[in-house]
């Protein structure tokens, strides 16, 4: 099946950045969301972004006006019915995922490719709630996804290779380096990455030294573009907790016990730079 128009489920951060590159590549995008507002809000962030190319001679005016005109707002997830794939990038929790799946099981045409944005939870899990087992992938969009160029491709039990090749094709399309990865706890990326970030708030926790500090080493001596305690922050203290839980339930091996410190800090409200407060002050 070609693949022209796509849905893209959730407008924050990851979805509208999915929404953003997929319309530039010239496919039409249904952006879906709950709250219209959301929607429209990431709209106007997307035009900004677009301002900025254009300002810079990167696209046209034309340009601008053709990538927005084909962004659509929904809120209806009856709307994948009209399209030929469909990326999840809702949050990070596996009974909301689940839901979506199954009605978009019921409603998308038979053939449509069914994937998840997700960081870290099962594919195998996901396609197991839906009729179409064979044609549900995950596709990890790194963050800032205009920016970054990965995109793991992780096969669940049962993903078909014609469902991969696709996958792989729809990646490259747009502009991204697909992996392809097997279904395992937190794939690749996140399985290395924040047992790293982990560990950093363990040495913060132990007094080994300030997270400056902590940030310092791992930028001037592992020539990290930026220290992990600031990543953190980027990412949000919750999604790292969540992430970890993974990883912690999923190998059931201690070495993925998730920090103390950074329960306690998700649980202060602390969740990096989108809510002001994490292991720095943002709020100025």
């Amino acid at each position: 099946m070609a693949i022209r128009k796509i849905m893209v489920i959730g407008a924050g951060q990851m979805g509208g950045g999915i929404a953003q590159v997929a319309a530039e590549a010239g496919l039409q995008v249904v952006l879906n969301d709950i709250d219209r507002a959301f929607i429209d809000k990431r709209m106007v962030f997307i035009a900004g972004l677009l301002d900025k190319k254009l300002s810079k001679g990167r696209i046209s005016a034309a340009d601008k006006e053709a990538i927005l005109a084909r962004l659509i707002p929904s809120t209806d997830l009856k709307d994948a019915a009209e399209v030929d794939f469909v990326v999840e990038a809702a949050s990070e929790n596996m009974t909301i995922k689940e839901n979506i799946f199954r009605t978009l099981d019921t409603v998308a045409k038979p053939g449509v490719i069914l994937a998840s944005n997700t960081s870290s939870l099962p594919i195998t899990q996901l396609a197991a709630t839906t009729t179409r087992p064979t044609e549900i992938i995950g596709m990890h969009f790194m963050n800032p996804v205009p920016v970054m160029k990965l995109v793991e491709v992780i096969r669940g039990i049962a993903t078909s290779d014609q469902t991969y090749v696709q996958v792989k094709a729809l990646a490259e399309k747009l502009g991204k380096v697909p992996v392809e990865v097997n279904d395992y706890p937190g794939f690749i990326a996140n399985r290395i990455l924040m047992p790293m970030i982990n560990e950093a708030v363990y040495c913060l926790y132990e007094g080994v030294a300030d997270a400056e500090a902590i940030d310092t080493v791992m930028q001037l001596g592992m020539a990290h573009p930026m220290g992990p305690l600031t990543l953190a922050d980027f990412i949000g203290l919750d999604t790292c907790l969540a992430i970890m839980e993974v990883l912690y339930a999923g190998f059931a091996d201690s070495k993925y016990r998730p920090c103390p410190l950074l329960r306690k800090m998700v649980s202060a409200g602390w969740l990096g730079k989108k809510s002001g407060k994490g292991f720095f002050d943002y709020r100025d």
